[in-house]
């Protein structure tokens, strides 16, 4: 009998050291989720303010956190693109579309980066990418081909 009461005993404190650490688990788990989206909310209510140094730094949080968080990538480049930085804004791109190809505004973003550059060949190559993935952006086709031809025009003159 001392040998059953013994073996529950040592079982009980087993699966009470195991609860305890699922327990801690759970509770610190939630903390960084709700963390990580939170750097992402706020960053983009201070981008929305122009506060572009304090967002960059939250954006930044965020991919630390979850560094597939594709929309964190494409606001840094915006931020970057405010601020002349046109390296960090095709970098942060160029992630941005590795993590989703894609991604309509990521591509409309290298599209025009592409455009100010007149790399008509690579705009070309974007612009079908960009036409086959669009679904919500689709009117921005025109624009792209409107700005491609005084490109070309300008070449041409």
């Amino acid at each position: 009998m001392k040998v059953w009461y013994t073996m529950l005993m040592k079982l009980k404190n087993k699966l009470k050291g195991i609860f305890i650490l699922l327990f801690l688990f759970f509770f610190t788990l939630i903390p960084l989720t709700y963390a990580k989206e939170n750097f992402f909310i706020e960053g983009k209510k201070l981008f929305d303010l122009k506060k572009y140094d304090e967002s960059k730094f939250l954006f930044q949080r965020s991919i630390v956190y979850d560094p597939k968080k594709t929309e964190s990538y494409i606001y840094l480049s915006k931020i970057f693109s405010a601020e002349d930085n046109e390296i960090e804004e095709k970098k942060n791109i160029k992630t941005a579309l590795l993590l989703d190809p894609k991604n309509e505004e990521a591509l409309l973003i290298l599209i025009n980066i592409e455009l100010k550059r007149s790399n008509i060949s690579e705009v070309k190559k974007l612009k079908n990418r960009f036409q086959n993935a669009c679904s919500s952006l689709c009117d921005k086709i025109s624009n792209i081909d409107k700005k491609l031809s005084n490109i070309e025009a300008k070449d041409e003159s």
